[in-house]
């Protein structure tokens, strides 16, 4: 599996399971595809790192990229590459 460098990559949102808006939308509204990279990813509010897959997303006929895995039981984080951090 492949890993990317987690410095480009940025926090975009947390919630619980089914409760998280990312690009403008519920993300857990649609459909993700698992890539085969992953990227670590670092949670500054308990100063812990985490590997999370890399998925895709078709939102409104666009692909989105995010990485996404859970904190704790239930509770997300999301993580946008540079290209998608304007939302």
């Amino acid at each position: 599996m492949h890993q990317r460098n987690e410095k480009v990559w940025k926090h975009a949102a947390t919630g619980t399971d089914g409760n998280v808006i990312l690009f403008g939308v519920r993300i857990f509204d649609y459909k993700w595809q698992r890539t085969s990279a992953s990227v670590q990813v670092y949670d500054s509010l308990y100063g812990q790192s985490y590997t999370f897959p890399i998925y895709t997303a078709v939102i409104h006929k666009r692909t989105y990229t995010f990485a996404a895995g859970e904190f704790s039981n239930c509770v997300w984080g999301f993580y946008t590459p540079p290209d998608e951090n304007r939302f």
